[in-house]
């Protein structure tokens, strides 16, 4: 995470972030770098807002980010604001256009969760041109945005590395060989959970092989282990550093295939991550407060196309290489185990013991008391 961005801390706390921009008062001039029209201070609770989500591959976007989202606008303008939305199925060229349609319907505010954040920078501009506020959800698209909220992404590949490492126990030494499989380089919080992976796992480890994937995607990530498990030796590998959950089915299907069960990372608390762990064919995933950084993401939007001063929420700062000083809400992560999914998934409502536990892994469940 950009040096000038106050830390977490990682603990999350259920409802912790109650956040009320709604009580901000009249429409104040933004201190996000861009002004508020009157026109849109005075429009109150009838705003029209755009949502655009980069791909639906991974679970959690129609699952949990746009639904909360949708719900926590409607409850700060008492139903009265509407939302349209589009997802871009990883298409960074489709987004662009997506974005012009916003333009085109004239949305007040836009939440974007760019596929590219630097080639989506020309479409941020454009939408500021036309007066249309943006927030930058999740990841941190290049250009002039008002506001900007995400997990501290640093602290989850960090996570993730001590998560493997207390996994490798003994094996935690530099001559085990682990293989790392990133996200995608089009993506700037993959280079965060990288960095912060690095950070940790380097002298502790060898890294005998290491991928940047494509789109984030399963099948190119089985691919990728598939590789590595040639290069390296199907005896010779002590563990995988997966950056999401998606990839970590794919990874693990390979090492299945190759007859080899080792400690794999995850992120994101997918229904299918978690009942792998349960398993123990997945060792950890990063669990993300989800309806926290919708319900912050909605707060913001509202705010900005109110024309309110954000400074009694936003408290932290994060810059970009085209925006400085961008009013920033973080939202911290909590590594999850088989030990903790009582305290994180379940007691969130992401999902029911039911749900886990259905009949391919109630003997596991049972073996760990999940019931």
């Amino acid at each position: 995470m950009n040096a000038r961005m106050r830390r977490a801390a990682v603990v999350v706390a259920a409802g912790a972030m109650a956040v009320t921009l709604a009580a901000c008062g009249s429409a104040k001039e933004s201190k996000s770098g861009s002004s508020s029209s009157s026109s849109s201070a005075k429009k109150g609770d009838n705003i029209k807002v755009g949502l655009l989500l980069p791909e639906n591959k991974t679970a959690r976007y129609e699952k949990f980010d746009r639904p909360l989202i949708e719900k926590k606008i409607k409850e700060l303008t008492n139903g009265k604001a509407t939302l349209e939305y589009n997802n871009a199925r990883q298409d960074a060229n489709l987004q662009a256009q997506q974005v012009d349609t916003m333009i085109t319907n004239k949305v007040d505010v836009l939440i974007l969760d760019a596929v590219d954040a630097k080639a989506i920078q020309n479409s941020v501009q454009k939408a500021v041109d036309a007066g249309i506020k943006v927030v930058a959800y999740d990841r941190l698209a290049e250009g002039p945005i008002s506001a900007y909220t995400s997990f501290d992404n640093e602290e989850v590949g960090k996570t993730q590395g001590q998560a493997l490492l207390k996994a490798l126990g003994s094996k935690a030494n530099k001559s085990s060989k682990i293989v790392m499989v990133n996200g995608s380089v089009t993506d700037p919080n993959a280079a965060q959970f990288k960095k912060g992976a690095h950070e940790v796992l380097e002298g502790k480890v060898t890294i005998a092989k290491e991928y940047d994937t494509k789109e984030w995607s399963p099948d190119n990530a089985n691919s990728e282990m598939e590789a590595a498990i040639s290069a390296v030796g199907k005896n010779n590998i002590a563990g995988v550093y997966s950056a999401n959950d998606g990839m970590a089915g794919g990874i693990i299907t390979a090492l299945s295939g190759a007859g080899i069960k080792v400690p794999v990372t995850g992120q994101d608390a997918e229904l299918a991550g978690v009942q792998r762990i349960v398993a123990g064919t997945q060792y950890m995933s990063v669990f993300k407060s989800y309806p926290q950084e919708a319900n912050v993401a909605a707060e913001l939007a509202v705010a900005v196309a109110k024309g309110q001063d954000l400074s009694s929420v936003a408290k932290d700062k994060v810059s970009s290489g085209s925006a400085k000083d961008v009013p920033s809400v973080i939202v911290p992560v909590v590594s999850l185990t088989q030990d903790n999914i009582n305290d994180t998934v379940i007691k969130q409502g992401y999902y029911t013991v039911a749900d886990i536990c259905t009949a391919d892994y109630k003997a596991a469940c049972d073996k760990i008391g999940l019931k």
